[in-house]
């Protein structure tokens, strides 16, 4: 929802600045993905959206179940959205966190689809290839489409680069009916 990334950001944003301050990046990372999974369990969802539920109570509560392995900026960031009714913003917050992360590292998410399973060399090239391009670390998620017939199609951010065989007729059909 925009709305939520909205309202999420100068959270993410001010926990980015605070963990580069402290430089304990990871540890914040990690922390914000525990509390981020712990926010999208069901059961946490409804007590937290529950009115009758203290602030106080809810801090407890995520004090319980993480176990005391939150980072000092995560566990700031949850007293203050604890205390405004945001705790449900967590896995946006997260995400924009992650993203600023990757940013500061110059590393990009990279989504390549084949038509046939990538050998460790095939995926080590389309890699190098990327990271040459994009002049960033690529993080690579591979996945496979038969129906792709052949090749590749490589998506970074919103940019698709078209390497297969499918995405080669369909253009050729349209430049025929032309």
């Amino acid at each position: 929802m925009a709305e939520n990334a909205t309202v999420a950001r100068p959270y993410a944003e001010a926990a980015f600045e605070s963990a580069l301050h402290r430089n304990s990046l990871g540890a914040t990372a990690d922390s914000l993905q525990l509390l981020a999974a712990i926010a999208r369990n069901e059961q946490m969802r409804f007590v937290l959206s529950d009115p009758r539920v203290s602030a106080a109570k809810k801090k407890e509560l995520f004090a319980d179940v993480t176990g005391g392995k939150l980072d000092e900026v995560t566990k700031g960031l949850l007293g203050v959205l604890v205390d405004n009714h945001r705790e449900l913003l967590l896995s946006e917050i997260e995400e924009q966190f992650e993203a600023l992360k990757r940013d500061h590292d110059r590393v990009i998410k990279a989504r390549i689809t084949s038509a046939q399973p990538l050998n460790d060399q095939q995926r080590a090239d389309i890699v190098g290839a990327l990271e040459q391009r994009y002049g960033k670390k690529v993080e690579a998620e591979v996945d496979v489409d038969p129906q792709l017939l052949g090749g590749a199609r490589v998506q970074v951010g919103d940019q698709v680069i078209h390497a297969s065989v499918r995405d080669a007729l369909r253009q050729m059909a349209a430049a025929l009916s032309r």
